[in-house]
């Protein structure tokens, strides 16, 4: 049983590390893109995963087999239009997620295309890991997505409500973590994810 939980996890660590990494990258690029370099001061625009681990989302990842990374700092006062740029970097976390997951489809087909000729003791391992990181890349694409804050989605709504709506919308954001967990707990959000990733994952993998 500790060996199957080890090799789980030696599956599921690398494109774990590469979805998280990524995805707090391409925040922070597009930040210092429309001229915030918080996130560069910082030392977050990185692909090194260490700089972006948090320990509790580890700790999540190793006894769930699902985690999250430390938020890449954004200061809007940078921006020319805070709302609208806000989107912009918003949509980079889900948009590179959405990218790996397609990349990783092709991956498996070249993996099958050379099943002839690679020997199974490295070729199912590949197959898994890449199988695993087309999965997890899609479900953190779309629970990003979700209105709710202080997820991408949350700020991507924000540019479509009126200044005066999206004021009063941030103000959820202190009680953010509280209705996620609620909402994990009733199992909405699962209710909510699981049908489109799977709907994405049969599209992309055919």
């Amino acid at each position: 049983m500790i060996n199957n939980i080890i090799q789980q996890i030696a599956i599921m660590a690398p494109p774990f590390l590469l979805a998280i990494t990524f995805h707090e990258f391409c925040h922070g690029y597009v930040a210092w893109r429309l001229g915030d370099p918080t996130a560069k001061n910082a030392g977050r625009l990185t692909m090194n995963p260490l700089k972006h681990l948090d320990p509790l989302g580890v700790l999540a990842f190793i006894i769930m087999r699902i985690g999250w990374a430390k938020p890449v700092p954004v200061n809007a006062t940078y921006f020319r239009n805070p709302v609208k740029d806000m989107m912009w970097v918003a949509v980079a976390g889900p948009v590179a997620n959405l990218a790996l997951a397609l990349g990783s489809a092709v991956a498996m087909k070249l993996l099958v295309m050379t099943e002839p000729f690679v020997p199974n003791i490295v070729l199912i391992p590949l197959y898994n890991m890449v199988a695993v990181s087309i999965w997890f890349n899609l479900v953190l694409c779309i629970f990003n997505l979700l209105p709710i804050p202080p997820l991408d989605g949350s700020r991507i709504l924000a540019h479509f409500l009126p200044l005066r709506s999206a004021m009063l919308f941030y103000r959820l954001e202190p009680f953010g973590f509280i209705i996620l967990l609620l909402l994990f707990y009733l199992g909405i959000i699962p209710k909510l994810i699981m049908p489109l990733t799977s709907f994405a994952h049969n599209l992309i993998t055919g």
